[in-house]
């Protein structure tokens, strides 16, 4: 298990290598607004942990089990995110505030059980498949039935 603060290494390192197809240290110092010295730390540290693929100048790539976690922690944020701000009504900025917030202070089992009433109230589709985040299976599920239920709403307008 890793540290929050290195979960949002993890996870900007993956949102950067899909928007720009690498990732580089200034490109993270940049979007997380800290230094190089911290940037190179958590590599190191998430190198450690098998989750990244580094040597020093050189490029970042995020292992499968990298790339596997990171998923996870954005659909954790994801899942809260939907909760405050289509749920609860709050405003889009506070509500993407509080997510990182609530997102780091929950354990997984919360989670799952915030997923399964979010996507119940919502009426996108009941998860009573015993949805659990750490599985790959019931994130990708979960995207393809909102996704499915987006479609025949759009049709019906």
């Amino acid at each position: 298990m890793i540290s929050k603060s290195l979960e949002e290494y993890l996870k900007t390192m993956y949102i950067l290598n899909k928007q720009n197809g690498n990732v580089r240290v200034t490109d993270i110092a940049n979007k997380m607004n800290c230094t190089k010295a911290s940037v190179n730390k958590a590599i190191n540290n998430l190198k450690d942990n098998n989750l990244v693929n580094y040597e020093s100048y050189g490029k970042i790539e995020l292992t499968p089990a990298g790339e596997d976690l990171a998923k996870k922690i954005l659909e954790a944020y994801d899942i809260v995110y939907i909760f405050l701000h289509e749920v609860l009504n709050m405003d889009e900025e506070e509500a993407k505030s509080e997510a990182e917030s609530i997102k780091a202070a929950v354990n997984d089992n919360t989670i799952n059980k915030l997923a399964r009433y979010v996507h119940k109230e919502l009426g996108l589709f009941s998860l009573d498949c015993d949805y659990d985040i750490n599985k790959e299976k019931c994130r990708e599920c979960a995207r393809r039935a909102a996704s499915k239920n987006l479609k025949q709403d759009n049709m019906e307008e």
